[in-house]
């Protein structure tokens, strides 16, 4: 079984790009996110850190994260969000 710390976040953020850049026009949720990283071991462990990591990378430009469709404030949001990678258009 998977937990918080076999993810460093380093290798998060790494599996969190990975998972994104398999289709770049996709949002993901939390959740989602979680299931592709930790297929059948315990996913729900690695929500907060996946909240975590997800502000830290849209601090830095990394990925957006969206509420509602829109971009939000990644120091300044709550309940259900989507992450996706930065869009050049």
């Amino acid at each position: 079984m998977m937990t918080q710390d076999s993810h460093s976040i380093p290798s998060l953020e790494n599996d969190i790009l990975k998972v994104l850049t398999r289709d770049a026009t996709r949002t993901l949720s939390a959740p989602e996110l979680a299931q592709a990283i930790a297929a059948e071991a315990d996913w729900r462990s690695l929500l907060m850190p996946i909240r975590r990591a997800a502000v830290a990378m849209a601090q830095s430009g990394r990925l957006v994260i969206y509420r509602k469709g829109k971009p939000a404030d990644p120091l300044d949001f709550r309940g259900v969000y989507r992450v996706g990678l930065p869009r050049l258009d």
